[in-house]
């Protein structure tokens, strides 16, 4: 008996769960590892269909390529690709803190997914269960949400688990309720409102308490996020302070809480030191080999001893795989990321593709471990390594559905950047080692060539150069968090009740 399902709004083709399958594009006859196992469509017509979950680094990317190498075959209707993805577009994560700091507009840091991938079908709703055995996956929509149906069943051919990672929290008393955190550009944008109208705060009020806990800003987390968060908020917020007549740049205080003995650890150990250094130089409280134990009633409790009360905690303390993993019943390491293959298959599991901050890939250019019993190095989950991943991913995987070889990922880790704000940033690439200007630079160069489309890199290179013209934009947007605040008070009070 065969399923019949419908995409929401019914202009796309309708989908079956048949029985049997058939052959797309290989040879007839039993293929091994390297060519794998031919694909059977599960979709009405002969479809192949690619279930692509997750619009991010890794999803967009593997999309884009499958556009590339299936163009025939998408043109022919003989393989569907679709993609999965709570939003509607892919964040640029590395822009984020040049977007809080307002260098970048918010807009031009996301990438609609719809126009960047016409070839496929985007739809917008959240992966909840997936059975790899019947090749199906649940799909809960925004329609799912004022239907009582619930959610959408999509069959598949071959799965690409692309869901990216989440802010990794720990129980720490009062973090729930007074931490932000910043891994979305709606948190970036929020913070920028949030600093400002600490400021606002701190000018507007007699009380040294209130005063001194809005200027307090405590960032939890030395890693690329924390940092370059915020060595851009602090440049931001001591530009905005000379329009303030009694706030100083002397009179904030920001802190950032590292619970290991050294920052930005993928520079080096020397620009991280560096970057202390730096970071120090511009008053910030650089707290190493330090805990967050508390922020309990708006004060942060240091396992040092030191308290903080403080209207702005900023949680970076790193990230975690996205929680449909462990729904989904595949192959899981200690730390929770799919165990794969150094093809960007999951282990033991034919089909079944992932990369990025989901997927535990080996490490082909690392030295073996110095024991038998250790276990091999693994590609760390940065950007650098997915955004190549995500080329091999849509080639091994259109070489599946049409029975072709497939081929190991392999890349030599070429070194990392980081920005410590405007005109100050610290490099180690290929050996070598570059601060100051020189590295805000190739900071700069390097990720504008690597942001999607050539439209977000002509408008971000606008943005820069108009910037570097003209004085920066200090304004504070919070109603944007709540936008019918205004209409609600209106409505309830009678504030707006001129005659008509």
């Amino acid at each position: 008996m065969e399923t019949v399902l419908r995409f929401p709004g019914g202009a796309a083709p309708q989908v079956t769960v048949p029985s049997a399958g058939h052959r797309i594009g290989a040879a007839p006859g039993p293929v091994d590892l390297a060519r794998r196992t031919s694909v059977k469509a599960v979709a009405a017509n002969d479809v192949a269909r690619i279930l692509v979950v997750g619009g991010g680094y890794v999803g967009m990317y593997t999309a884009l390529g499958l556009q590339r190498n299936l163009k025939r075959e998408l043109r022919q209707g003989t393989v569907e690709v679709v993609v999965v993805d709570p939003e509607p577009y892919m964040t640029y994560q590395p822009f984020l803190p040049e977007a809080a700091a307002g260098s970048i507009s918010p807009r031009h840091v996301v990438v609609p997914l719809r126009r960047v991938l016409p070839q496929c079908k985007v739809v917008i709703g959240e992966v909840t269960a997936i059975d790899h055995d019947e090749r199906k996956a649940t799909v809960k929509t925004l329609a799912a949400e004022e239907l009582e149906d619930g959610a959408l069943t999509m069959a598949y051919d071959e799965l690409v688990l692309a869901p990216g990672s989440v802010s990794r929290t720990l129980p720490v008393p009062g973090l729930a309720d007074f931490g932000i955190g910043f891994k979305t550009v709606e948190e970036a944008i929020g913070l920028r409102n949030h600093v400002l109208e600490q400021l606002d705060i701190a000018s507007s009020t007699r009380d040294p308490a209130v005063r001194d806990a809005a200027l307090t800003f405590v960032f939890v987390g030395g890693g690329y996020a924390g940092v370059e968060a915020l060595a851009e908020l602090e440049d931001m917020a001591r530009y905005a302070s000379r329009y303030y007549h009694n706030v100083k740049p002397d009179d904030m205080k920001w802190i950032l809480v590292e619970a290991t003995g050294r920052i930005l650890p993928e520079v080096g150990p020397d620009m991280g030191r560096y970057a202390v250094r730096e970071l120090r130089g511009r008053n910030i409280d650089v707290r190493l080999d330090t805990r967050l134990d508390s922020c309990e009633d708006r004060v942060a409790q240091l396992s040092d001893g030191a308290r903080f009360p403080t209207r702005t905690l900023v949680w970076t303390a790193g990230v975690k795989p996205s929680p449909i993993l462990a729904a989904t019943q595949l192959p899981l390491n200690d730390r929770g990321r799919l165990k794969c293959t150094a093809a960007l298959q999951v282990e033991g599991v034919e089909h079944t593709w992932s990369a990025g901050d989901a997927a535990a890939v080996p490490d082909l250019t690392a030295e073996p471990p110095a024991k038998p019993d250790e276990p091999p190095a693994q590609c760390a989950p940065n950007a650098q390594h997915a955004l190549r991943q995500a080329k091999v991913l849509a080639e091994n995987v259109a070489a599946a559905v049409r029975g072709g070889p497939i081929k190991n990922y392999e890349h030599k880790y070429a070194g990392s950047v980081a920005s410590l704000g405007l005109h100050k940033g610290v490099a180690h690439v290929y050996g070598r080692k570059l601060k100051g200007y020189p590295a805000w630079l190739m900071h700069r160069a390097y990720h504008l060539s690597r942001v999607p489309t050539f439209n977000r890199k002509a408008r971000v290179l606008a943005e820069w150069t108009l910037a570097s013209l003209f004085k920066r934009e200090i304004v504070s947007l919070g109603s944007l968090e709540n936008p019918r605040a205004e209409f609600e008070l209106a409505a309830g009070t009678g504030r707006h009740n001129e005659a008509s």
